[in-house]
């Protein structure tokens, strides 16, 4: 059986990722960009929650979105039970030559995977899954070891694409984005290269760094001539206020305000950020902007991103990293993560 990418019969192509976060969307553009270079025929359909869609269309590679209903087995999002028949059926419609699982690990991604009725199906074979028998080729066991972009792009090598180049990350930015930020910069005051963003907010409780360890960096920071600015999505804007509050310095809050075109731009032109394990690293990675990302439960071999701009703080406890969304005793790996370290990175990346 020849590798599927190298087949030019394999045209369209299902790459079932089911996530909701948009750094895990980020993080698959490297492979996505290797793919159309070395495939430009391949058309690609992202199977994943239809509210990614406003993600799907900025990640600057023309691919569909077939929208996903959600599944058994499937934590991401919710699951609509009376939409998984029309989603099957526009799968079927779609005629793909070639379903990947490129979820991770977990088996219910391959039952998704298995559902789209693709004349090839493949993917990620998670741990203790075995793939049908016939199959083995098209899988590839869920590599652990890497790094999240670079497990996508090992997959696809694995299938046919091929090797070189490196896994980069990447987020086109519009005029109207950079017009949204010159007017941002305008009305807050700020100069690029001036200012340091703190980004307090997490989706998971687990991911965020006590409110007072991110005021004690920000006072820091601004002790040292940098404007503060603090960032999130608009669910975020009581941890940003508590944040500002507790600082002693003045700082902008500009939670809500931007677009995520918006935001990539301030990421952009900043002089640091500083931010939990959270969407916002991965968009500051793909403008180039230098970051400091706490890690507290997630995995810096899976998330951290390698390179001089970026520094991954870690905690220094047995139980870190672990998949609780939310801290079981007591939180201990807040605590050994502390101010004046994430202020020292922050500080040393703004100054090169």
């Amino acid at each position: 059986m020849p590798l599927p990418l190298a087949d030019p019969a394999v045209r369209r192509l299902a790459l079932v990722r089911l996530r909701v976060g948009l750094g895990d969307l980020l993080c698959t553009v490297p492979a996505l960009r290797r793919l159309r270079a070395a495939r430009p025929d391949v058309e690609v359909t992202l199977v994943t929650f239809g509210r990614m869609a406003p993600v799907v269309e900025r990640l600057g590679v023309p691919v569909a979105l077939l929208p996903f209903p959600g599944a058994e087995g499937i934590p991401d999002g919710p699951v609509d039970a009376a939409g998984w028949a029309p989603f099957t059926a526009a799968a079927r419609e779609r005629g793909f030559d070639l379903a990947l699982q490129a979820y991770g690990d977990r088996p219910a991604a391959n039952r998704v995977t298995a559902a789209l009725g693709a004349r090839l199906a493949g993917g990620f074979a998670p741990t203790g899954w075995d793939p049908p028998a016939g199959t083995e080729p098209l899988h590839l066991r869920y590599p652990l070891a890497l790094h999240e972009a670079a497990r996508h792009v090992a997959l696809l090598e694995h299938l046919g694409l091929p090797p070189g180049g490196e896994a980069r990350m990447d987020f086109p930015l519009t005029a109207g984005d950079e017009a949204e930020h010159a007017a941002t910069l305008a009305a807050a005051g700020l100069e690029p290269g001036r200012y340091a963003v703190l980004h307090p907010g997490a989706s998971a409780p687990t991911r965020r760094w006590p409110v007072a360890r991110y005021a004690a960096v920000g006072d820091a920071l601004a002790a040292e001539g940098l404007a503060v600015v603090v960032t999130g999505v608009p669910a975020e804007r009581d941890i940003s206020a508590r944040v500002v509050a507790a600082m002693r310095a003045p700082a902008v809050d500009l939670t809500g305000a931007t677009s995520l075109g918006g935001l990539a731009a301030l990421l952009r032109d900043s002089a640091v950020l500083v931010g939990n394990d959270t969407g916002s690293a991965h968009l500051a990675a793909a403008v180039g902007a230098r970051s400091v990302t706490v890690f507290l439960p997630g995995d810096p071999v899976r998330w951290a991103h390698p390179g001089p701009r970026h520094r991954a703080l870690t905690p220094t406890v047995a139980c870190a990293p672990c998949p609780h969304l939310a801290c079981p005793i007591e939180f201990r790996c807040a605590q050994t993560v502390e101010p004046a370290a994430v202020a020292g990175a922050a500080l040393e990346l703004a100054s090169s």
